[in-house]
């Protein structure tokens, strides 16, 4: 069993990229040559001291994540930042690179996936009989995952009922995929607008997105993992399948790491932008758990097809969707309608004190010049030839080298 840890005694984050070709700008299916060569033998786990490297479903993501639990956030940007300029060097000689964002804004997943065919290859193509896995809600998403560690049921119960009450607002501030297949989708997020579909086949799996209101390890075996243990009984003929692993709402429960993972926030364009965004929700989770803003009673009592609701909205547009429940607003001490951008500034300023000036910096762009997919939609200005989205990406593919922020020209 691994160590517990008390809350935001330390964390855990995952951040995932896709290997593109120089070239084309397809994307490069060779991340088992990237691990090859840096490790002399393919293996899917690479430990680089503080960061760890390891495959994904599909052959061209790589994912970088914290070599275990670490205290140090303030420090975390660099640690990534250094792996992302080594596997851009290895990358180099063959003529590919990393490129951030949470889609492929050109890739056609029915021409260009490959599903990982090394270790847990049998797990991915039991993934791909039953949910078939070639579409964009598979392997044309790329995000950014935080771990939470809880000590015990009333740890859990604290940290579950904040994460439920702040997923609807984190596409506000970490969209930035708008545009799939050359065209703008008219979904700040699409990443997301796919994920709440994409295991349609077995609807328990990622139920509403949010999480339903269960506070126990006990509720949680009841209400979320027994209906998908036993609705993928008849796929999973060989229980190769852990539930763990099943579960896909937008925060799940692993009680095997005693860790609440979040997962609806979508990659940026440099490790500066992904922690410092990590370091807000982080900041303002805490002031959840210390009763600071809303009681606890008060978070539990939302249903998560409430919370879906604005959550949906925030897909959509993103930071500007204005939320008129004053009820949802209370619960940050906001009592006018307010937008999404609205509520993270109130929700910044109430923290900014805890968040370093690197970090703050990031936040200050993004809040002044919009999120990324904002930034980009901008930066595109409405010519969506593969020429301009392109030269836009190729922009956002630098400032994942020199791990500074994307501000459009105009």
């Amino acid at each position: 069993m691994a160590k517990k840890y008390k809350l935001f005694e330390v964390f855990g984050i995952e951040l995932e990229y896709m290997l593109i070709h120089n070239t084309s700008f397809k994307v490069a299916p060779i991340v088992d040559t990237l691990l090859t060569k840096k490790n002399g033998e393919l293996t899917s786990d690479i430990d680089n001291g503080a960061i760890a490297w390891s495959n994904e479903l599909v052959a061209h993501v790589v994912e970088l994540k914290t070599n275990g639990p670490t205290a140090d956030l303030v420090h975390l940007s660099e640690e990534f930042h250094k792996n992302i300029l080594e596997i851009n060097a290895i990358l180099k000689p063959l003529h590919s690179k990393l490129l951030p964002t949470a889609c492929h804004p050109l890739m056609n997943p029915l021409q260009d996936t490959q599903l990982w065919k090394h270790s847990y290859s049998e797990v991915y193509e039991l993934y791909n009989r039953i949910f078939n896995c070639k579409g964009h809600g598979w392997s044309n998403v790329q995000s950014t995952h935080i771990n939470l560690p809880f000590y015990d049921d009333t740890e859990f119960e604290k940290l579950h009922a904040a994460i439920r009450v702040i997923l609807p607002l984190i596409p506000g501030l970490s969209a930035s995929s708008p545009i799939l297949e050359g065209k703008f989708t008219s979904f700040k997020d699409t990443r997301l607008e796919y994920y709440k579909t994409n295991q349609k086949e077995i609807p328990e799996m990622t139920g509403s997105v949010i999480p339903e209101q269960v506070f126990s390890k006990s509720a949680y075996h009841k209400t979320i993992f027994d209906p998908i243990k036993k609705q993928i009984k008849k796929h999973d003929t060989h229980n190769i399948l852990d539930h763990h692993f099943l579960n896909s709402r937008g925060a799940i429960a692993r009680f095997d790491r005693n860790a609440i993972e979040i997962r609806l926030v979508d990659i940026q364009e440099c490790p500066k932008a992904d922690i410092a965004i990590c370091v807000l929700i982080i900041e303002v989770l805490k002031q959840l758990v210390s009763g600071k803003l809303a009681r606890l009673e008060m978070q539990k009592s939302w249903h998560e097809k409430e919370l879906y609701q604005i959550l949906n909205e925030t897909i959509k547009e993103g930071e500007n969707y204005k939320i008129s429940n004053k009820e949802y607003l209370s619960l940050f001490n906001i009592s006018d309608t307010s937008t999404v951008k609205e509520v993270w500034k109130h929700l910044f300023e109430l923290v900014k004190e805890n968040i370093s000036e690197n970090y703050k910096e990031a936040l200050t762009i993004i809040f002044e010049h919009g999120t990324l997919a904002t930034r980009i939609e901008n930066a595109l200005d409405d010519d969506t030839s593969d020429k301009n989205i392109i030269n836009i990406y190729s922009q956002l593919a630098n400032c994942l080298e020199t791990n500074t922020l994307f501000i459009p020209n105009k």
